[in-house]
């Protein structure tokens, strides 16, 4: 093949279509189980992360419900992923065997934000969210009608893999994907690139800027206990009767349950079967959405 401009700008065009092939071909589950914000900077402060908010009565005065009680601030990172084609293979004519390798690139790029949340669910027995405490944690601060503290569980304790129940029916979610720049495919192709002039390579890459952190705890929980029946049903209940501040009933539905890869089975049987193991009727089945990630064993 002659290496000109519009040979150049043939080989991109083609390689920009695997790219987006690789994309929207990739499965995505992030968005069932976080929020995701358009950040304009390169951090993003959430102060309203310690606000519920709420109906009352109105009784006299408005109640202002204050924004700021917390700081808790999610910082931007860079993410790139590149691929080298050399000079040689352009010329020779063998560009289909670089055609894969876009196709995978997109792939990445569209899996990226959920490597992001999963695994940062996965790290939330050890990483603290607005409140301080670890976001999978026995002892969350919670204020009572009386002002009194009391501490708040959203975890059952065990030595079993991780599983997690989500309710991602509201606009706030428990985790947030960040997003300040999406991925896109970019090249360097031009004759006077030193990666061209000096290497013989012609570079192409995608590269974005974005980053995943903790948002409400209490539409999230826990359990490193056997996913059984019984547990399940203990974590909805600890779920459902999650109260707020000032003692207020929350209405938490648990709509999704979160499964390593290694869980699968357990949450088919779950979810999924009329009969459960016993030979008794299954009163759990389809009561919540399975979401089985591999990025949870990350």
């Amino acid at each position: 093949m002659i290496i000109n401009d519009s040979n150049l700008r043939t080989i991109y065009t083609g390689f920009n279509g695997a790219f987006t092939r690789g994309f929207e071909a990739a499965p995505s589950h992030y968005e069932s189980v976080s929020m995701t914000t358009v950040s304009q900077t390169a951090e993003e402060e959430y102060g309203w992360l310690g606000n519920f908010p709420g109906i009352r009565e109105w009784l006299g005065d408005r109640v202002i419900q204050s924004l700021s009680t917390y700081s808790f601030s999610i910082r931007n990172r860079d993410f790139e992923a590149t691929v080298a084609v050399p000079r040689n293979s352009i010329e020779d004519d063998r560009i289909g065997l670089f055609t894969p390798m876009m196709e995978q690139l997109g792939r990445e790029a569209k899996e990226h934000p959920d490597r992001l949340i999963f695994e940062l669910i996965a790290s939330g027995f050890t990483k603290p969210c607005y409140d301080g405490q670890y976001f999978f944690d026995a002892e969350h601060p919670v204020t009572k009608a009386d002002g009194s503290v009391i501490s708040v569980s959203n975890m059952q304790a065990g030595d079993e893999p991780a599983w997690y129940l989500i309710d991602n029916t509201r606009a706030l979610r428990p985790f947030i994907y960040q997003k300040r720049r999406p991925y896109t495919f970019v090249k360097k192709d031009n004759p006077n690139d030193d990666n061209v002039f000096f290497a013989k390579e012609y570079i192409y890459g995608t590269d974005g800027r974005s980053n995943a952190g903790f948002g409400l705890w209490q539409l999230a929980f826990a359990s490193k206990a056997p996913l059984s029946q019984v547990n399940y049903e203990a974590a909805r209940k600890a779920m459902t009767a999650m109260r707020g501040d000032q003692g207020r009933l929350l209405g938490v539905r648990p709509t999704t349950l979160l499964v390593p890869a290694e869980l699968e089975g357990d949450g088919r049987r779950l979810l999924k079967t009329q009969i459960n193991t016993a030979g008794a009727s299954n009163e759990w089945v389809e009561s919540a959405e399975l979401i089985v990630t591999p990025w949870l064993d990350a």
